[in-house]
């Protein structure tokens, strides 16, 4: 071979190889790009469960409220008291004394 076509070998052997190393560049810029994104997402994702865990605790305790409060509701004490403040009933015996106006 010439020194000629040596020249002309080796140009284009550093043209392929520039070639394919601006190929792995835009891959890896592609990727980290991807990566990127992911990461805002699984952010968003984390913050929106941890959200989601707070309101199932609060309506666990809601929840929790509204039994004990149907229990005390079928009481006996729960009856008296809405009779005497809402409708005015007393016992037989008692006395009730108002402030006058």
């Amino acid at each position: 071979m010439t020194t000629k076509t040596r020249r002309v070998m080796r140009r284009k052997k550093r043209m392929e190889f520039k070639l394919v190393l601006a190929a792995v560049f835009c891959l890896l810029l592609v990727a980290s790009f991807g990566k990127l994104r992911l990461q805002q997402k699984n952010d968003a994702y984390r913050q929106q469960q941890e959200e989601l865990l707070a309101e199932i605790s609060d309506e666990q305790e809601r929840t929790k409220e509204i039994e004990e409060l149907k229990k005390y509701v079928q009481t006996k004490k729960y009856v008296e008291e809405v009779a005497k403040e809402r409708l005015g009933l007393v016992y037989k015996d008692e006395i009730l004394f108002k402030a006058e106006e």
